[in-house]
């Protein structure tokens, strides 16, 4: 990867008195961003045929106004996917700098998963990566699925500040029954760095289920512990919002319903998990509607949700950020469908969760993609899209 430079001129930026909207490098779509303890923004992007295309990793050092040049991510030619939104790449940033990343597999991706004995053939493998210390090129990547098949929505990943990395998914349970209701949320953690990773486990063993394509993510807080939401599956129309928490490296998890929704399809909704000092917030989407909820002392309950400002309607793909003074950026799409780009709205909040009147809206949200807030040192925001 060569040093960082402006030759990426055809970045679209739209400035506004403390939100600014820049469009992701290189016309990519679905943009992931970890912004790193020196204010390096790491940023994960898609670009290629939706059902097999690739994704692409840049670094910023100027809070998006430029980025170093793309340094593909897989390293066999379209095998990721953004068809659906939900299933393109997740990632986390070690200790060390190195950047580990997950995403669903598409139909080309090899190796494939394990069979599904349903119908007998091979599952979709949900695959891992992680670049050298130099973030300049990436490993091979690996499938992290051994005990589970069926992989559909997408996963997630996170590195704690020890050097553990942890990749969550969820999948059925080779030799268990079948159904979204039997759908369980997996943990693999590796406890050196990325290097090998053990076996998958339940991440909790409640019968919730999970929403088949509907995403889910996994965060690690300062304190090390692991948040995760998620939306489950029972009785295939208690489509509801869990939060799992773990304070043991992933051993054991305890969960608690955030908020349900009767609903007799799959919806195919993503979660968003931001931090800023002590205080964590997660976000999802409920029946159109987006909110956000502070994850309370006990780190197992989100007690006081808050709606985004205005009715619900076709509201999705809700992402946070906080800034040093405890507002919070909420960004979402707006009017997004199977094969339908939308808008991109955003309101910030202040330290107490009330609406501010810095609010926005910009057209042009690419088909199959969604929003990705940061928050600068000195208060205001950056949204790629």
């Amino acid at each position: 990867m060569s040093a960082f430079s402006s030759g990426v001129s055809s970045v679209a930026t739209t400035r506004h008195e403390t939100v600014t909207v820049v469009r992701v490098p290189h016309s990519g779509i679905q943009p992931e961003v970890v912004v790193d303890s020196r204010g390096v923004l790491h940023v994960l992007y898609f670009s290629g045929e939706a059902r097999a295309g690739n994704l692409f990793y840049v670094r910023s050092t100027d809070y998006g106004s430029t980025f170093s040049d793309p340094v593909r991510v897989n390293s066999q030619e379209g095998s990721a996917i953004a068809t659906g939104t939900i299933r393109g790449g997740q990632l986390a940033i070690g200790p060390d700098g190195r950047v580990h990343v997950v995403w669903n597999g598409s139909d080309a991706a090899r190796p494939r998963g394990l069979v599904n004995p349903a119908n007998g053939q091979p599952s979709a493998p949900f695959l891992y990566a992680r670049s050298n210390p130099q973030g300049t090129a990436f490993e091979p990547p690996r499938d992290l699925t051994r005990r589970s098949y069926g992989v559909d929505g997408g996963g997630s990943i996170a590195a704690d500040s020890a050097g553990r990395v942890y990749a969550a998914w969820h999948a059925l349970q080779v030799g268990g029954a079948n159904g979204e209701d039997h759908r369980l949320v997996w943990i693999a953690r590796s406890d050196d760095n990325g290097a090998t990773f053990a076996d998958e486990q339940p991440a909790w063993r409640e019968p919730t289920g999970a929403c088949g394509c509907c995403g889910l993510r996994l965060f690690a807080g300062p304190a090390n512990n692991l948040f995760l939401l998620y939306r489950s599956a029972t009785h295939a129309t208690r489509r509801d919002i869990y939060l799992l928490e773990s304070s043991d490296n992933a051993r054991s998890f305890r969960g608690a319903e955030v908020q349900p929704w009767n609903i007799g399809a799959c919806p195919m909704t993503s979660m968003s998990i931001a931090a800023s000092g002590s205080r964590i917030v997660g976000a999802w989407e409920t029946a159109g509607q987006v909110y956000f909820g502070e994850i309370d002392a006990s780190g197992a309950r989100i007690p006081w949700p808050v709606a985004a400002s205005g009715g619900a309607g076709t509201r999705k793909h809700p992402r946070l950020a906080m800034n040093p003074n405890g507002e919070l950026l909420f960004a979402w799409t707006e009017d997004t469908a199977w094969a339908r780009g939308g808008s991109l709205a955003w309101q910030v909040f202040d330290s107490a969760g009330r609406p501010t009147s810095v609010k926005g809206q910009v057209p042009g949200v690419p088909v199959w993609s969604f929003a990705a807030p940061i928050a600068r040192p000195d208060g205001t925001f950056v949204i790629l899209y």
